[in-house]
């Protein structure tokens, strides 16, 4: 039996799923607890019965996000930046990127990439 790692949220679902099992809470109290609808709850108590605690894990836990850039991309980029636009703002080093190299990339996301790299510190504010 391996370990489980649950958040606060989660653990609360469980408590919550347990109780409306053994009848101390019925469904629809128990999804106006969690603030889901009667139907979600249903679904949710058929999973933890098929899949014990684990079926109320988010499935999404250990992936990376739908819209993360290619890390091949990414390094790409940093380094092109490195290379030629050290001394660049973040819009600058878009704009070039887009017109010397053919690389379209958003302005917030390069200026992240750029702070992550060391090569853009953000202005103190006054």
């Amino acid at each position: 039996m391996g370990l489980l790692t649950m958040s606060d949220q989660e653990l609360t679902r469980l408590d919550v799923v347990q109780r409306a099992l053994d009848r101390r809470l019925s469904q629809r109290a128990a999804a106006t607890t969690l603030g889901l609808s009667y139907r979600q709850m249903k679904r949710l108590v058929a999973r933890f019965r098929s899949q014990g605690a684990s079926g109320l894990v988010s499935g999404k836990r250990g992936r990376s996000g739908n819209h993360r850039l290619p890390r091949t991309f990414t390094d790409q980029v940093v380094a092109l930046v490195r290379e030629h636009y050290a001394d660049f703002g973040p819009t600058l080093a878009r704009e070039k990127l887009q017109e010397r190299h053919g690389l379209a990339i958003g302005r917030e996301t390069l200026r992240l990439l750029m702070r992550e790299a060391g090569l853009w510190l953000p202005r103190a504010r006054c």
